[in-house]
């Protein structure tokens, strides 16, 4: 008798499991189908845009190479046509070496260049500070050692991502002003810093070495 009852009940379970493939079968289907075909759409668009990338790297190497080989239109144009239909990274990329070979050819138009990197928000504030410190770094030859502490300084604080560069940058305006004490100011903090860049430490000290050589013999 138990084993009639086991049939029995077994039968009930496969024609109710029946019943509810047949009436929900093409949504499991359906909703299976749609995970794959959105797994597939999901690595499919994945290589696009990888695809995408490699492509648009290829071409800022090219403009790159342009510039490097001396042809400065060829390379601006390149840079330009990439700024409009890059990927986002390499779009930010070609603005700034855009602005680069602008200074090249103009240091005036270079340094507007910078500040209107500098001036857009979309950049996010290490993007907009790495801009202030390159156009530094060309106005040091014509702005006053003011003018550019009043841009600059603020980026000299502990913490700030390029303040090995902005002290770099004050130092060296204030000794083209022949402000001693303010370029030895700043060149100390560039070394005493832990965490300064080799190559800007040499230079640093290098430069402590020629302030400490034009202070007056004392008597």
């Amino acid at each position: 008798m138990t084993d009639i009852f086991q049939e029995v009940s077994e039968d009930m379970r496969r024609e109710k499991a029946q019943k509810l493939w047949a009436k929900y079968g093409n949504y499991v289907l359906g909703g299976a189908l749609a995970v794959v075909i959105g797994v597939s759409g999901y690595v499919a668009y994945q290589h696009y845009l990888k695809q995408q990338a490699e492509a648009t790297g290829a071409r800022f190497q090219q403009a790159i190479a342009l510039a490097q080989s001396g042809k400065t239109k060829e390379a601006a144009a390149a840079l330009s046509t990439l700024m409009k239909d890059g990927t986002a990274g390499y779009q930010t990329l070609a603005r700034f070496r855009l602005a680069a070979e602008t200074a090249n050819d103009k240091i005036e138009d270079g340094i507007k260049a910078y500040e209107a990197l500098a001036a857009d928000s979309s950049l996010g504030p290490v993007l907009q500070s790495l801009a202030k410190i390159r156009g530094g770094y060309l106005m040091v030859d014509t702005a006053s050692y003011a003018d550019l502490a009043g841009k600059i300084e603020p980026l000299t604080a502990a913490g700030e991502p390029w303040r090995h560069s902005a002290r770099e940058v004050l130092g060296l305006s204030a000794w083209k002003a022949k402000d001693l004490a303010n370029a030895s100011k700043w060149y100390q903090a560039v070394i005493t810093d832990k965490d300064v860049p080799p190559a800007l430490r040499q230079r640093a000290e290098l430069m402590l070495q020629l302030i400490a050589s034009d202070q007056p013999a004392k008597a």
